[in-house]
């Protein structure tokens, strides 16, 4: 027999997890970008990207908490409708639910039998999974996600002031090169960690901080002001 290891128990917080990171790098790296492209001095352009990364990180985790959150109310709110249903009407109920089992492919006496068995074992488990998509691999986990997309978008803006500290010259090649190698080696292994094909994975996620680092240095050295 093959070993399992599904991928679907990771999705909360691979799913903040890479959005953080992504964010933080290329966010920070294109304000960095913008910033030298105006003619700025190194001192000014490490402030700025100070600033973002402290400022995105709290917006990531604030974010990501309030939008999680009111998936869990809506989670929590539905939790309760069906509850009442259950203690109300629970041979509708379990007619509803074995009627989803036949859709699938079961026969309906068998599908009832099902039905009936897994109602006897937890009621509201079943419905919640197999009625409302409901289970607790995905269920909302909004200090969780908050914790993690903070976290993500702190080591992933992290890269860029590295750059900044490492290169006084050339500093916007470096910064260009240095964060799309960092955002393909996200994309991979965040990819790797899914189970997903990781050159598609890192090849979108570079294009989309190129192209975001390229606008974004274009406006700096178009208002430009700093002499």
């Amino acid at each position: 027999m093959y070993p399992k290891t599904h991928k679907s128990h990771r999705v909360g917080w691979l799913r903040a997890a890479v959005l953080g990171a992504n964010d933080g790098i290329v966010s920070t790296a294109s304000l960095i970008l913008g910033v030298a492209a105006a003619g700025s001095s190194q001192q000014a352009i490490l402030v700025a990207g100070v600033a973002a990364l402290v400022a995105g990180a709290m917006s990531m985790a604030a974010g990501e908490y309030v939008s999680v959150s009111s998936q869990a109310d809506t989670e929590t709110a539905d939790l309760k409708l069906e509850a009442m249903e259950l203690a109300e009407q629970p041979a509708q109920e379990r007619t509803e639910l074995a009627a989803i089992y036949t859709k699938r492919g079961i026969e309906p006496v068998l599908a009832m039998e099902v039905a009936r068995q897994l109602m006897a074992h937890d009621a509201l488990a079943a419905h919640a999974r197999d009625e409302l998509g409901i289970s607790s691999t995905v269920s909302a986990r909004p200090i969780q996600a908050a914790f993690s997309s903070a976290l993500a978008f702190t080591l992933g803006a992290a890269w860029p002031l590295l750059l900044v500290m490492m290169f006084s010259s050339q500093l916007m090649l470096a910064m260009a090169a240095g964060s799309l190698v960092g955002l393909a080696l996200l994309g991979a292994l965040a990819a790797k960690a899914g189970g997903a094909p990781m050159l598609r994975a890192a090849m979108r996620v570079s294009c989309w901080g190129a192209g975001a680092m390229a606008l974004t240095a274009l406006i700096g050295s178009l208002f430009g002001v700093v002499t």
